[in-house]
């Protein structure tokens, strides 16, 4: 991911634990590149996946720092509509060099 990470609570805090774990039988993983801005993240996490600010930011922080973030715990039904919607969301408009989505998967647990 590119561009630097701006807290939107201003608080300088950067946690990235953000969903409970949960018994659900899958997850929705979000995989980082350098095609998308934290801007980017957070407007598409709060979109597709209903995150809050705060917590649409941690997980852009944690995709950035380690790699990878899960975005959403549900069926397997729910977690693959979550996955193909931000898969279809489309090139960040911030960066010329963007040419298409994020790129999730679901895996079991």
């Amino acid at each position: 991911m590119t561009g630097e990470p701006e807290n939107p609570e201003g608080t300088g805090e950067t946690e990235t634990e953000v969903l409970p774990q949960t018994r659900a039988p899958f997850k929705v993983v979000l995989f980082n590149d350098e095609e998308h801005t934290y801007d980017y993240v957070v407007e598409m996490l709060t979109s597709v996946c209903k995150l809050s600010k705060e917590n649409a930011f941690r997980c852009a922080v944690e995709v950035d720092l380690t790699g990878r973030t899960t975005v959403r715990y549900g069926s397997r039904d729910d977690c693959s509509a979550t996955c193909r919607q931000i898969r279809a969301y489309g090139p960040d408009h911030r960066l010329p060099q963007s040419m298409g989505s994020m790129n999730a998967e679901v895996q079991g647990r």
